[in-house]
């Protein structure tokens, strides 16, 4: 299963999971930047974990206090410091390195001059500083808190490393040990990213409610916005107002609009009575405006005919800021769209992550690279998949399966339905990385009830879930020790 569909369901740590994200010990095989994975991870309609105990200190400061003593009673230097190297931060019973932080801030720095962002020095420090404290928080809690990870499961992700790096075991060892890196130390690093995750979504996941009346309203919304894209052809009469006329102009033009509303009750055409009285330019065509999406008309107008059926008249008077309307409803033609019918797609991609060694400007020309590939016949996507993707849809040659709306991360999911049966896109860039897609087939599904309430209940859980998050980790801070330090950057 592909991280980007981990909004439904955490899966184990992908073997794409690569050597950068384990080697947090100031390798230039660090990969910055919180886990996109776990924070947006299992927001759908899968049924949440039952929950350990959340952070709930009886007050910040107790929760401190409690955090201090943990720090005093184990160790704190988990992580080794390389020679000439500085600790930044204690997080209880933890460290950041100064030198995570510089790798971190350079990463930073990088992806804003991607958004042709120019933000200080002082801020990007500080962001880099408290990205990296929070991991740590949220690391050591998963040690006391987390489900355990045992070692055939280690092993299996560790293999799976070295084969998605095109490594053997002995070759993954001897790069690490180039690099400095122990091999058991990087075997914890894994391990704690796979508790990180696991907890994280599961205290997230527990704090998050959906309510069948909040179901039911957002049921009546998406509803109300497909009759918005209904057409609608009304036909007017209009007798305008001069902007700041005295009451006597207004009232002679109300009672001019009288008069064609009464000729037409009494029977008379419509569009007889628009061509002699209307002083609007579709007068010549009975007053009538054409066919047009009720979303591009003036919302009084339409608010005005909703309850109207086709070729019934409104029996009163419209008074808007441009004067009196007489109105039609001619011709409703409802939306074909349903809230029951969804568009699936069924659709495959390549991943690359950019890290240390492979720049977002770099995995963006391999992937360019990888489509003249396939649109030349030089390669095929499923083997560039097999052979290159960092996704756990790489042993299926980056298929994706068949998908709904909300499935994907926005970034994602907008690329993918903008695609043609069979299209390729340009590559991609979302929280995960550089993408390459392809659009496959696509096919109406109509929904029951309960798979629309089930679909209904995913969005909203997604909705809710980065202010669950937000309140999590505060409780989470509030109740560790941390202890910054200076040094010299």
């Amino acid at each position: 299963m592909t991280e980007l569909r981990s909004m439904r369901k955490l899966q184990p740590l992908a073997a794409a999971t690569l050597l950068t994200l384990a080697a947090t010990a100031g390798s230039a095989w660090a990969q910055g930047g919180e886990s996109a994975a776990a924070k947006a991870a299992s927001r759908g309609a899968s049924a949440p974990a039952a929950a350990a105990p959340a952070a709930t200190p009886a007050s910040d400061a107790a929760g401190a206090e409690a955090g201090r003593a943990a720090a005093a009673r184990a160790p704190v230097e988990q992580r080794t410091l390389k020679p000439g190297d500085y600790i930044a931060a204690v997080v209880n019973s933890d460290i950041v390195a100064a030198s995570e932080v510089v790798q971190r801030q350079e990463r930073m720095k990088e992806e804003a001059r991607r958004r042709n962002e120019n933000p200080t020095n002082e801020l990007i420090h500080k962001q880099a500083l408290d990205s990296l404290i929070d991991e740590r928080v949220v690391t050591t809690y998963a040690r006391e808190n987390g489900p355990r990870v045992d070692e055939p499961e280690l092993d299996r992700v560790v293999a799976n490393v070295a084969t998605q790096n095109k490594l053997t075991m002995d070759e993954l060892r001897k790069r690490l040990a180039a690099e400095g890196i122990d091999f058991k130390r990087f075997r914890e690093n894994l391990r704690d990213q796979m508790l990180s995750e696991r907890v994280r979504e599961r205290e997230v996941q527990g704090r998050i409610r959906v309510t069948d009346g909040e179901i039911d309203k957002y049921l009546d919304e998406r509803q109300a916005a497909l009759q918005d894209r209904a057409q609608l052809n009304i036909a007017q009469v209009l007798v305008p107002v001069p902007e700041g006329a005295p009451a006597a102009v207004v009232e002679e033009r109300r009672a001019k609009a009288e008069a064609a509303l009464q000729r037409i009750k009494n029977g008379e055409s419509f569009a007889k009575v628009a061509q002699e009285m209307s002083e609007d330019a579709n007068k010549s065509k009975g007053g009538e405006i054409g066919l047009r999406s009720a979303d591009k008309l003036p919302d009084v107008f339409v608010d005005a005919v909703r309850d109207l059926k086709s070729g019934e008249l409104r029996p009163t008077l419209l008074r808007s800021a441009a004067g009196f309307h007489v109105l039609k409803l001619v011709e409703r033609q409802a939306s074909k769209a349903s809230i029951n019918t969804i568009v699936q797609t069924h659709a495959r991609h390549i991943l690359l992550r950019p890290s240390e060694q492979l720049s977002p400007e770099q995995a963006t020309r391999r992937l360019a690279e990888f489509k003249r590939a396939i649109e030349s016949g030089r390669a095929t996507f499923e083997q560039l998949a097999r052979a290159n993707s960092e996704d756990g849809s790489a042993q299926e040659g980056g298929d994706l399966g068949w998908v709904g709306p909300g499935s994907f991360v926005p970034e994602f999911e907008e690329a993918m339905d903008q695609l043609p049966l069979n299209g390729i896109s340009n590559p991609v860039a979302s929280r995960f990385g550089i993408h390459l897609i392809q659009v496959l087939e696509r096919r109406d599904v109509v929904l029951d009830n309960k798979q629309l309430r089930d679909q209904a209940r995913m969005a909203l859980r997604e909705r809710k879930y980065e202010e669950a998050y937000s309140d999590w980790m505060k409780e989470l801070r509030a109740r560790a020790f941390i202890e910054t330090r200076e040094w010299l950057d």
